[in-house]
């Protein structure tokens, strides 16, 4: 075995050696090392142009429409005011509405108007159209979770407008619009706090159940611990947990809590994890055990119909997840309505076990140990490899952070796959 490990290991550097060497010969001759490089130069936008050229609602550029925030939502929390002397609020509404955004439009938006003023000394950013409570906006605009602004500067100078627009773009927008002769439009990706920077994790102070009876945190997970999980059948049974797809210990995030009505169950994770979800027929509170028992099966099962799997960010009261329950003296699976799904901040770290299921029971509801990709079958089945060759790659797991073979994976799939399978959120496996 230990002759194993090495030429493993010996394959790997050969393998890293030749990729770097390769991105090298492609970059071409280059400045070289130690020259001063010389000041970007700025290209305004054109009229109708738009960075990156790809769809505002694209994974590539600001993501997918999550849903409108209310001020009665939940989900209002998620909103932050402006109140940068630096920046002007046209707040046409008088409601303060223009001021409210995400966190990531508001560091986005302070840091153009650092660039407009030095670009422009005496003129200021001004916002036109920030958060829509109103319904102003075409259906499933991003003005409706204040993840989008249109902006002018303060003189109105619509000779500036083209050069405002690339100063967006430098000043990290995720989707820049020259949309129309009197403003130019920004958005950004969906902003769950730090969710944005992994691919879906658990808290660290969160449970499993172990073989030989009792819990564990998950951040105490060691290889050879076998955790409860659930097979391709929906059955209960122990599978061996593998490593960690993701793993940082310091970690402050904000999950999704969901919390279930009966029996009363609450589960913390990142928004673009996937959870099982009940199909519609059979997950009806009271419904009888054996319609129950089957609905389980299906929504375990890697395959077998009903099953249905979905980022924790789109999971709604009503629906129905999968907890463990004792029923006539044994252990099962059976769906539990969700009474709740909030945000909460943790400081308990962010760790992603995998199981060589590919399913997992934390604080006794059942998930999936994928994320970023909203299908369960299809992820699991990227991991064979892993699974297969666990005994020769145990020695490459990670210390922290994302999981080398779950960064592969991702960077695939961002060109093989639609969009819309993917988590809006994403995983930036160079920023976590």
């Amino acid at each position: 075995m230990d002759e194993m490990l090495l030429l493993a290991r010996c394959l790997l550097v050969l393998l890293v050696s030749s990729l770097l060497m390769c991105s090298g010969l492609a970059c071409g001759p280059g400045r070289g090392f130690g020259k001063r490089r010389n000041p970007k130069k700025l290209t305004p936008l054109a009229y109708k142009q738009f960075i990156p050229n790809v769809a505002e609602k694209t994974l590539g550029a600001s993501g997918r429409y999550e849903g409108k925030i209310t001020r009665n939502s939940e989900r209002f929390k998620e909103l932050t005011p402006n109140y940068n002397p630096d920046i002007i609020f046209k707040d046409e509404e008088n409601t303060g509405a223009d001021r409210l955004m995400t966190q990531r439009c508001k560091d986005k938006l302070n840091a153009l108007a650092i660039s407009v003023m030095n670009q422009w000394p005496g003129v200021k950013l001004r916002v036109t159209e920030g958060w829509d409570e109103d319904g102003h906006h075409s259906e499933e605009s991003l003005h409706y979770e204040g993840r989008a602004v249109d902006i002018t500067t303060s003189d109105r100078d619509r000779s500036k407008y083209g050069m405002l627009a690339r100063l967006a773009v430098e000043a990290g927008f995720d989707w820049v619009y020259y949309e129309s002769k009197a403003h130019i439009h920004c958005s950004v990706k969906a902003e769950n706090s730090v969710a944005a920077k992994s691919g879906g994790c658990f808290p660290g102070s969160a449970t499993v159940h172990l073989e030989q009876g009792g819990t564990k945190l998950v951040k105490d997970l060691r290889p050879g611990d076998r955790v409860l999980a659930a097979d391709d059948e929906g059955r209960l049974l122990y599978s061996d947990f593998l490593t960690f797809l993701d793993r940082d210990r310091g970690a402050k995030k904000v999950f999704y809590a969901i919390e279930t009505r009966e029996p009363r169950e609450r589960l913390l994770l990142t928004a673009a994890h996937l959870l099982f979800v009940a199909p519609h027929n059979g997950s009806a509170a009271g419904a009888p055990e054996g319609a129950a028992a089957a609905a389980a099966a299906a929504a375990a099962g890697g395959g077998a119909p009903g099953r249905r799997a979905l980022f924790a960010s789109r999971v709604r009261p009503g629906q129905h997840v999968y907890v463990v329950a004792e029923r006539g003296g044994a252990r099962r699976l059976l769906p539990a309505a969700v009474h709740s799904v909030t945000l909460r901040e943790e400081t308990a770290g962010a760790y992603a076990p995998l199981t060589a299921h590919g399913t997992i029971l934390i604080n006794r509801v059942l998930a999936s140990c994928y994320a970023v990709i909203e299908e369960h079958s299809w992820a699991h089945g990227a991991f064979a490899p892993y699974r297969l060759a666990h005994a020769l790659l145990a020695a490459l797991a990670p210390g922290r952070g994302i999981h080398w073979y779950s960064e592969l994976l991702y960077q695939i799939g961002t060109w093989l796959l639609d969009s819309e399978a993917l988590h809006p959120l994403g995983m930036a496996v160079k920023s976590s």
